[in-house]
């Protein structure tokens, strides 16, 4: 069995935690630890000899993926240069599966859900595959506990045709109104859509050569034509061609395949699952106090008449009179909002990105694959940063053509090149790299570089990197 994990969602209505650069799969909602890394250690302890892990996600989250999986080993990564939906992203993953082995059942999971009962999970997981063995596609369907509008449904027949408890699907439904989804759970025969599947590789590829050939076709193009390396570990990864992704429809897989294929069942999730859809869902597994306030560990609450809220931060927050609310604070933003809306916090985004916020994509803190930097202050005309290398990386051979930088090392060492000459710097040392001169920093130490980095120019956008050279197969 190979485990296919989707990671290529932006988490719109977890802002201001999940930006698009560090989407809500990666962001430590949970005390520390992220959805994908549990994710990752949840699979793992399922797999068999032989089995393995793969990823698709978007190539600016590869490094991310690899940092959060820590000492556990995916077998290979599918990195995406444009989101097109789930039908691209599972037919991209069961051709790369099928190359090996046609046969072989892939387990398709989010990297996003919490899913509780570990044992339970297993054994669904393993009827689910023994069903794909007769060439069944199998979705997992969630006995839904409320009338929930923010989820899918799936209608079954009210009678199981084998010994596993599969049902035949009658249809698929999208997210209800409340009265509709009141209705659901009154007549019975309704599951949530879980977004899980399992099936055997040429089976799926089968049904979206059926009904949707023209991504299997691109599909078939970006599988010949996109590179493929080893990481130092020999992980694979594949990043598949921007102009060709850009022609991909942009489908989901449920509207492609799922409402039409003949070979669709489904099984019960016999395990505890929340798909974290928003933060009225996240509250759920945080323990609250006797007066219904949840928070995060890091977060110090004093509260007067205050209940039922729920408060991620990391400083102290205060409250006075304050009844079902959601608060969560980062170093740039403050959402406030009442519990029962926050799925609207979509809404927000969209109006941040109308006015080209860069809110929307990062973070004070941002991470890449030789370390991360941190905006410290930015004013006109300058911006301030703290960057930190990991120990014997170095970032890109780049040039700007909009600023200046001055940079001044904080800790550790760095060989610094500008144009074809190269300097070695020492803690309190500085150099200055002028507008348009090509430049690279290195770390050469087995300690974290740190540098402070002053950047004076008219446009100080993070898009005004040209690289020349990169050791990370990075395109922009």
């Amino acid at each position: 069995m190979v485990v296919s994990i989707l990671c290529g969602g932006s988490g719109t209505r977890l802002w201001p935690i999940s930006r698009s650069l560090m989407p809500k799969q990666f962001a430590n909602l949970l005390n520390g630890e992220s959805l994908f890394a549990r994710t990752i250690k949840r699979n793992h302890a399922i797999l068999s000899s032989g089995d393995y892990m793969q990823v698709i996600t978007n190539d600016k989250h590869y490094f991310l993926a690899c940092d959060e999986a820590g000492d556990i080993r995916v077998e290979s990564y599918i990195l995406e240069s444009v989101a097109k939906n789930t039908t691209a992203a599972m037919c991209i993953a069961a051709l790369s599966v099928a190359a090996k082995n046609p046969k072989e059942i892939i387990l398709t999971i989010p990297s996003d859900h919490i899913i509780n009962n570990l044992q339970s999970y297993k054994q669904c997981v393993y009827d689910a595959a023994q069903l794909a063995q007769d060439g069944h596609i199998i979705t997992f369907g969630i006995k839904p506990s409320s009338p929930h509008t923010g989820y899918g449904y799936i209608q079954v027949d009210n009678k199981s045709i084998d010994s596993l408890k599969s049902y035949n699907i009658l249809a698929f439904h999208e997210k209800p109104d409340v009265q509709k989804a009141e209705q659901y759970l009154k007549n019975g025969g309704f599951f949530w859509n879980s977004g899980m599947f399992c099936y055997k590789a040429e089976v799926l590829l089968e049904e979206i050569k059926t009904y949707a050939k023209d991504v299997y076709d691109i599909c078939l193009e970006l599988m010949e034509k996109s590179m493929c390396y080893k990481d130092s570990n020999g992980c694979e990864f594949m990043r598949l061609q921007k102009d060709i992704s850009q022609r991909l429809p942009d489908i989901s897989i449920d509207y492609s395949i799922m409402e039409k294929s003949k070979k669709l069942r489904m099984i019960e999730a016999c395990f505890e699952w929340n798909d974290v859809g928003s933060f009225d869902s996240i509250c759920d597994e945080f323990a609250a106090d006797s007066n219904g306030n949840a928070k995060s560990d890091d977060c110090l609450l004093e509260t007067i008449d205050s209940n039922n809220n729920f408060i991620l931060s990391n400083r102290l927050v205060a409250t006075i009179g304050l009844d079902n609310v959601v608060i969560v604070d980062t170093n740039d933003s403050l959402l406030v909002a009442k519990k029962g809306r926050t799925q609207e916090v979509k809404k927000i985004v969209e109006s941040l990105s109308a006015n080209n916020s860069e809110l929307i994509h990062l973070h004070n803190q941002v991470f890449r694959p030789w370390g991360s930097y941190t905006v410290l202050q930015s004013g006109m005309n300058f911006k301030i940063k703290s960057i930190l290398v990991k120990p014997k990386q170095r970032l890109s051979l780049q040039k700007h053509y909009h600023r200046n930088e001055h940079w001044i090392v904080v800790s550790g060492s760095a060989i610094v090149q500008i144009g074809d000459k190269e300097i070695f710097l020492r803690e309190n040392e500085q150099t200055y790299i002028p507008m348009g001169e090509i430049h690279r920093l290195t770390n050469p130490g087995l300690i974290d570089l740190i540098i402070v980095e002053i950047q004076v120019g008219q446009y100080l956008g993070e898009d005004d990197i040209v690289r020349i050279e990169d050791d990370y197969k990075r395109d922009g």
